[in-house]
């Protein structure tokens, strides 16, 4: 379980890509700075596809990934804190 206390979560269970770093990046747009989203996905290339989105993005920080299982599925965690 992460430490990170997001200010937002965005739930794109279900969606493959792009969908889940297109609408990651219409809800970093939204937050403040210095806020945090959560993005909750089940799509296992959510973990590169968010990263490497993160990573090339400006005032953009990928604070942690962390992979679970809920109700006998993966979920995977993104918390993305905006500069």
């Amino acid at each position: 379980m992460s430490t990170y206390e997001p200010t937002e979560t965005l739930d794109v269970k279900g969606l493959s890509c792009p969908m889940p770093v297109v609408k990651t990046r219409g809800a970093v747009d939204d937050l403040e700075s210095g806020g945090i989203l959560q993005v909750v996905a089940t799509d296992s290339g959510s973990m590169s596809d968010l990263k490497g989105w993160a990573d090339s993005t400006d005032g953009v920080s990928m604070l942690e990934q962390e992979e679970a299982e809920e109700d006998g599925d993966a979920v995977f965690r993104h918390f993305i804190q905006k500069e």
